[in-house]
């Protein structure tokens, strides 16, 4: 059947230009946009006229934004004449039909072009929601289209909307409206509307079904690798690969702790983060709003990267108790007057330090040490594959 453009007695109003303007604005194709509206239409008129599923050709919905058509059709049945169970929205008599084609006869079926009047009443019936629920719809795949490239990446937002009762907040990024929870956001921080501020994208849809409610594009600023990627813009010698993070731990809101190593030894990579006069790592704490951050050095030394985890306090003596991997823990000695500075406030910096590292810590004074805090677990000797296989096979 040919296309058709509405004509000035179909009153659409600004229809066209509004859709071609929300698509603009939201950055959604105008052609996905069509497509949303036109499976809500169909869906709509098929539950309305109650056409089966296997019925999915009888209704034919064709939209084009730009050349503004807007043909909307149903496939009747031909029939002999009226009757009392005559059915005009699915039904067609043999004299109307064979205008449509002469060589139509009773029991053929015909496109035929829907009403307007009758489509108004059943899409202002029916299809609102649809149509509204496409547009999230195709908001949702823009975004994961958009924004799936830079999951676990950093950017910029702008804070449009401020829930006065929830906390949350409505954020602006490439024209697309997020939101930020409120427990995504750092403990005690405000916001402006207007404000812009760094969020680390910790989700993003990678497949878009439609009507699937869980498309997302997920933003926190409690996120531990906000940190990191903060660091990488504060930092050129990280994000040129000579300096490495190699692991980050977070109180959000208090503190944090990264670890960092360097590939060429010519290059300090503590001081490559914390920067003249501390200007790089004043520059990170500023942005997640004065949360004290620990740089330290990392080691593939367990010991010696325990003892770094730990810092600033000192510690005389660290004894790996149990090196398997499920299992990590340690004892670490210290200097009397450095227990409490080791544990920190309310066991912090010992709980950073052992998220850090992996390792369960245990920290006693030197005066309160002994002998059995030295007792070690053997390394477990995992078997190889194909002697799991027998032992399995032997057991059975």
């Amino acid at each position: 059947m040919a296309r058709r453009k509405t004509t000035k007695g179909e009153d659409y109003g600004d229809f066209y230009e509004n859709l071609a303007a929300l698509a603009e604005e939201k950055g959604i194709d105008s052609e996905i946009l069509a497509e949303k509206i036109k499976y809500a239409i169909e869906k709509s008129l098929k539950s309305n006229l109650h056409f089966d599923d296997e019925e999915e050709n009888y209704v034919h919905v064709e939209i084009d934004i730009k050349n503004h058509v807007f043909d909307v059709s149903i496939m009747k049945e031909v029939i002999e004449v009226v009757d009392t169970l005559y059915e005009p929205e699915k039904e067609i008599t043999l004299e109307e039909a064979r205008k449509i084609d002469p060589s139509l006869d009773v029991g053929d079926r015909v496109r035929c072009p829907i009403d307007t009047k009758m489509f108004k009443r059943i899409a202002a019936k029916n299809a609102k929601d649809l149509i509204r629920q496409g547009f999230s719809n195709a908001e949702r795949q823009h975004l994961s289209e958009i924004w799936g490239q830079y999951e676990n990446e950093a950017v910029s937002a702008t804070v449009s909307k401020i829930e006065p009762q929830t906390r949350h907040v409505t954020l602006e990024i490439n024209h697309n409206e997020v939101l930020l929870l409120k427990d995504d956001q750092i403990p005690g921080e405000t916001f402006e509307v207007g404000q812009v501020v760094k969020v680390y994208i910790s989700g993003v849809s990678k497949e878009y079904k439609e009507g699937d409610k869980n498309q997302y594009l997920k933003v926190s600023r409690t996120d531990k690798w906000l940190i990191k990627r903060l660091f990488e813009l504060e930092c050129p010698e990280i994000y040129d690969g000579t300096v490495e993070i190699k692991a980050v731990s977070r109180a959000p809101g208090s503190r944090s702790k990264i670890a960092v190593t360097s590939a060429d030894p010519n290059v300090d990579a503590v001081g490559a983060c914390i920067g003249p006069g501390k200007s790089r790592i004043n520059a990170v704490t500023k942005e997640i709003k004065g949360e004290k951050v620990d740089v330290v050095l990392y080691s593939d030394d367990p010991e010696e990267f325990i003892k770094q985890a730990l810092k600033p306090a000192e510690t005389l003596r660290v004894v790996i108790t149990n090196p398997n991997p499920d299992k990590r823990s340690c004892k670490v000695i210290v200097p009397d007057n450095q227990l409490s500075l080791a544990i920190g406030n309310k066991g912090q910096n010992a709980w950073l330090a052992a998220k850090l590292t992996g390792y369960k810590i245990d920290i006693k004074a030197q005066s309160a040490v002994v002998p059995e805090d030295f007792e070690t677990v053997p390394l477990e000797v995992q078997p190889e594959p194909e002697e799991a296989e027998e032992a399995a096979s032997s057991a059975e």
